[in-house]
């Protein structure tokens, strides 16, 4: 089924105890569509401003990904963030951020787009969120990212939302902030009631937690690596690779969720092992598998 990603085209600067990555690509869309697209064709939408310097379409060269949903506005500049790591870097810290075209009006969903049948909407604005799910027709599986910043601002309009998505992923301090509760089964639980029928609680290194309406709970260790280069990225990737997975299933049931999740964790461990896209970008269908192949033997028991 088609899959249809919306989020920001980033220009990253990102420091990390393994170096400096300067005016890199990077964005939430991108991120997601490079792991997405291992998997399924991604229809990509989304906006930059003049300055962009790069070439998206041979940034995704190799990879089943579809432009027309491409803004380049003239008169706008590009979303750019400048951040760094520290310690275990489970916490990116925001040195900068120019929110630039992200804080204008969404971009347009192409007509031969409106029919996607999986769409995911990456962080942004829970409002621009919404806007750009009414200009789609009837979408069968919906799923969200939100951040801390707009359970903070903008909590009415995550509340609306929340009410109309399938899915939400978030990561442990924001499901704690979302709901005022200290443990994540309760968390999950509380946000379950607001909407999704899943919600996915990402917890970094320690890996993730799924849990259903149906009362089915999957916990998922990270895939074991000894280096973390840049983890820029990796839930984007993670969400990527679930929903790219999902899309090619063709179904939504518990055991492809957990499949997804699987593609998902393995995604961000390659994401994790390069600055940038580098990482995501070299991995190829064989070394999914075979990562997927390593996590399974050793979370069996």
């Amino acid at each position: 089924m088609s899959l249809l990603v919306t989020g920001s085209i980033g220009i990253d600067t990102v420091k990390t105890p393994y170096g400096y990555s300067e005016k890199c690509i990077g964005g939430s869309a991108v991120h997601f569509s490079m792991a997405a697209a291992i998997f399924t064709p991604v229809r990509f939408v989304g906006a930059v401003g003049e300055d962009c310097p790069f070439d998206l379409a041979q940034a995704f060269e190799g990879r089943q990904v579809d432009l027309a949903g491409l803004e380049i506005r003239k008169g706008s500049r590009t979303f750019r963030w400048i951040g760094s790591y520290e310690g275990d870097m489970n916490e990116a810290r925001t040195d900068a951020v120019e929110l630039n075209v992200l804080s204008e009006q969404p971009p347009k969903v192409p007509d031969a787009f409106k029919d996607s049948d999986f769409v995911f909407l990456a962080n942004t604005a829970p409002a621009l969120q919404i806007e750009l799910l009414d200009q789609l027709n009837s979408p069968s599986f919906v799923a969200a990212d939100t951040m801390n910043h707009w359970i903070v601002t903008a909590k009415d309009d995550l509340m609306n939302l929340l009410d109309r998505i399938d899915m939400l992923i978030i990561n442990e301090g924001e499901a704690k902030l979302l709901t005022g509760q200290r443990n994540l089964m309760l968390a999950a639980k509380d946000i379950l009631e607001l909407g999704p029928k899943v919600v996915i609680i990402k917890k970094g290194e320690y890996g993730s937690m799924m849990s259903d309406k149906d009362g089915d709970l999957f916990i998922l260790p990270a895939f074991p690596t000894t280096v973390v280069i840049d983890p820029t990225g990796a839930g984007d990737s993670f969400a990527g690779a679930m929903m790219g997975y999902l899309a090619k299933a063709s179904k939504v049931d518990f055991s492809s969720l957990r499949k997804a999740m699987v593609a998902g964790t393995v995604a961000a461990s390659f994401t994790i092992g390069d600055f940038s896209i580098h990482g995501i970008k070299a991995a190829t269908p064989a070394d999914i598998d075979e990562r997927s192949d390593q996590l399974r033997k050793v979370t069996q028991f």
